[in-house]
């Protein structure tokens, strides 16, 4: 069984509901369920509730992780969604893996803190130790890759989804995400399992990190680029993989109430932020970006976010413009949905690769 319920994504025309315990599950046009999907039983792990879809290829990279061995399983399916590719990674560990990168020549898994735990009490078995090693594992893509993986150690920490990846013009690789430090995720794995005396919204306490990989000296170079608590970073797709310059993400308040919940643009190349406030008790989920018709400019475009009211008990889509975080339009929903919402935006066509 699985609650498919974690991300959707459309791939070679099928739409797909994911959680990253199981298989996914394929839905039709009208959200109906199809049944569990294997890629015609060529897949033989679960699937990780966030795969990366390659903007120039059109391939569907993604993984299998396991608190067993074998631990990490490496998947690609081709443009036409046929899989293609699967094999097992060596040197990885049962550390909780829930998303990772992909760039143009290489992929990147992050190991952080926090591991498997069957005594964790909440009923999800993964905790914080610090006996577990923080590490990002890098391996080119293609049918050899994972025989090639290099493992390098990094600060303790954990995160759990990644803004991008690209290599930069001396061949580096660069990675950015949000981590948190043991505190952190005591704050948020309270909320997430909830632990008793939790509030009615998440508190978080993050940091937004930064790592340079230079694979020819085997260094890894490390700094916090932004210390505003935020979480569900996003981005033009098309940029997914290259060196973009805008990013997305959702500001959480601290531990002192409800207030300062919002979205934010980065532009990396001023280093400039900016949010938008969507008021007291109002937590907005991840952003999606949506191109406009005609778009000319990374941020010619659209972010869609479902807000949940607290107090109100009720929900409302905001359409914002990604240029300015401007709003342009309040779609009211005829019931609250629940915080933390994954999503995607699929036109009514299906892509299917000829």
């Amino acid at each position: 069984a699985s609650t498919a319920g974690t991300h959707v994504i459309e791939h070679a025309g099928r739409l797909l509901a994911l959680c990253e315990a199981n298989l996914p599950f394929e839905l039709d046009r009208d959200l109906g369920t199809v049944g569990a999907y294997d890629f015609d039983g060529k897949l033989r792990t679960a699937m990780t509730a966030h795969p990366k879809e390659d903007p120039v290829t059109g391939e569907l990279h993604f993984f299998g992780s396991s608190p067993v061995p074998p631990f990490l399983t490496y998947h690609v399916a081709d443009a036409k969604g046929a899989l293609v590719h699967s094999a097992e990674v060596p040197g990885a560990t049962g550390a909780l893996k829930h998303d990772f990168a992909l760039t143009r020549r290489h992929v990147v898994f992050i190991e952080g803190n926090v591991t498997f735990d069957p005594t964790e009490p909440s009923g999800i078995p993964y905790g914080w130790s610090d006996q577990q090693p923080s590490r990002i594992g890098v391996m080119p893509r293609g049918a050899d890759g994972a025989r090639d993986v290099r493992w390098f150690s990094i600060e303790p920490g954990n995160m759990l989804h990644v803004s991008n990846a690209y290599e930069d013009g001396q061949g580096r690789i660069v990675l950015e995400g949000p981590t948190v430090d043991r505190e952190g995720f005591r704050l948020s794995w309270n909320w997430w399992t909830g632990a008793p005396g939790r509030g009615s919204e998440p508190v978080s306490r993050s940091y937004t990190r930064r790592w340079t990989i230079d694979l020819t000296a085997g260094t890894v170079d490390e700094h916090i680029i932004d210390d505003l608590p935020v979480e569900f970073p996003t981005l033009n797709e098309d940029y997914l993989g290259s060196e973009n310059r805008y990013q997305y993400a959702i500001a959480f308040p601290d531990e002192n109430g409800l207030g300062g919940y919002g979205l934010v643009k980065y532009d990396r190349t001023t280093g400039a932020r900016r949010i938008h406030q969507v008021g007291d008790a109002r937590l907005p989920s991840e952003a999606v970006y949506v191109p406009a018709t005609g778009a000319t400019n990374e941020d010619d475009g659209y972010l869609l976010t479902v807000v949940s009211d607290i107090k109100q008990d009720a929900s409302q889509l905001l359409v914002l413009d990604a240029t300015g975080l401007d709003k342009i339009a309040t779609i009211h929903l005829p019931h609250r949905v629940t915080a933390g919402l994954h999503g995607s935006w699929i036109p009514d066509t299906p892509r299917i690769t000829p």
